[in-house]
C-alpha cells in the first residue's frame, strides 16, 4: 500500500532525499525502443535541462542525478532556512517562473499599489508559495508533469506517462548521502549504458568532472565544500576531487564484474566515513535492494521511525552490517 509523503519526508531528521521516477509505458523515457527502433535519446536533455532549471527556482539543491532509459534518479537537499529568509518579492518572483500566480501576486510584481486587505490576502498566499518552494513533491511534480506533457505531445497520445508517484528515500547521515550519490552517479555504468563516469551523459558526475577540469564546480549543483570547519559554507562536506576519484575507482570495480578492492590511497572519503571497501561496493551497487523508505545507521533509522510514526522500517538489519558506527 502506498505511503503518504509525510511518512517519507521528515526535515527534522534530514534534508537529504533520494527520489526515483519510473515510466509506465513500454516506450522508453530515453534511449532506443528495441521493438520499434525509435530513438528517444533527446528526451534525456529535456529531463536534465528542466531539473537544473527547477534547482534555480526551488530552495532545493541537486546533489546527484542520472537520467536512465525508463527512470530517473535524483538526490536532493532541502534548504528550508533559505526559503524562509526570502522576501515576499523574492517568493513571488520565483513562483511566477513556474505559474501565473493570482491577480494580486501579478499586481504586486508590477509594483501596483495594494490595499491593506489585499496585502493581507497576498501574504497568506505567499506563505503557501514559500512552503511549496521547499517541498520535494512540488519539485518532482514540476519536473514530471512537464516531461509527461512533452512526451505525450511527441508521441501523439494522452494518458499516464509515469508509474504513479515518485519514490523517495530519506538519507539520514553522511554515509547514506555519499553512498546514494555514488549509486546514482554509477547507474549508467551498472546498466552498461556507459563505461566511465566522464562519458556518462546526462549525469551529475559528468557535469562535475567537466567543471573540475576547468578548476570549477557546476553552478547548478550542490557544491562540495571540503572538510568540516568553522564558518563552513553550505554544501557537501567532502573534497570534490576525492569524490570523483572514488566514483571512478568504484566504477572500474563494477565494470570488471568482480568484487574488486579500492586501495586506501584512493579512498580518503571511505576512511572518514568509517566504511571498508566491501561495505562501500555493496552500498553503491545494491542501495535500493537493501533499503526502502530511509537509509542510515540503526540509531538514525530508529529516530526516523519515531518521527514519522512508522510501525517498522525495512533495512534495519542491513544498517547494522553496512552503516554501523565505527
Amino acid at each position: 500500500m502506498p505511503q503518504s509523503r509525510k511518512t517519507q519526508v521528515s526535515l527534522i531528521d534530514t534534508p537529504y532525499y533520494h527520489c526515483v521516477s519510473r515510466c509506465v509505458r513500454r516506450s522508453f523515457l530515453c534511449g532506443t525502443d528495441k521493438y520499434t527502433g525509435q530513438s528517444y535519446e533527446h528526451r534525456r536533455g529535456w529531463v536534465e535541462e528542466r531539473l537544473l532549471f527547477l534547482s534555480s527556482v526551488f530552495s532545493i539543491g541537486i546533489c546527484a542525478y542520472a537520467v536512465m532509459s525508463n527512470h530517473t534518479h535524483i538526490v536532493v537537499c532541502v534548504d528550508k532556512d533559505m526559503a524562509e529568509s526570502w522576501s515576499m518579492e523574492e517568493v513571488v518572483r520565483r513562483w511566477h517562473q513556474l505559474y501565473q500566480g493570482t491577480l494580486l501576486s501579478q499586481k504586486y510584481q508590477r509594483g501596483d499599489a495594494l490595499s491593506k486587505g489585499e496585502l493581507i490576502s497576498l501574504e497568506e498566499t505567499v506563505t503557501i508559495y514559500r512552503q511549496r518552494l521547499y517541498d520535494i513533491s512540488w519539485l518532482m511534480r514540476n519536473l514530471n508533469e512537464y516531461i509527461a506533457r512533452e512526451a505525450n505531445k511527441e508521441d501523439g497520445c494522452t494518458g499516464r506517462f509515469w508509474e504513479g508517484r515518485f519514490k523517495s528515500q530519506a538519507l539520514l547521515d553522511e554515509r547514506a548521502v555519499l553512498a546514494c550519490m555514488a549509486y546514482v552517479d554509477l547507474n549508467p555504468i551498472r546498466a552498461k549504458m556507459d563505461t566511465t563516469p566522464e562519458t556518462s551523459k546526462h549525469t551529475s558526475i559528468r557535469n562535475r568532472i567537466q567543471a573540475l577540469i576547468k578548476g570549477e564546480q557546476p553552478k547548478n549543483l550542490m557544491r562540495f565544500v571540503g572538510n568540516h570547519r568553522q564558518d563552513m559554507p553550505k554544501g557537501i562536506a567532502y573534497s570534490l576531487i576525492d569524490y570523483c576519484e572514488l566514483v571512478d575507482c568504484t566504477g572500474r570495480c563494477i565494470r570488471e564484474d568482480k568484487a574488486g578492492y579500492i586501495e586506501q590511497h584512493h579512498s580518503p572519503i571511505l576512511a572518514r566515513l568509517g566504511l571498508d571497501s566491501e561495505q562501500w561496493l555493496t552500498l553503491t551497487t545494491e542501495f535500493e535492494k537493501h533499503f526502502s523508505t530511509a537509509v542510515g545507521s540503526e540509531h538514525m533509522l530508529q529516530q526516523f521511525k519515531h518521527h514519522t510514526n512508522h510501525q517498522r522500517i525495512r533495512g534495519m538489519a542491513k544498517a547494522r552490517v553496512l552503516l554501523q558506527h565505527g
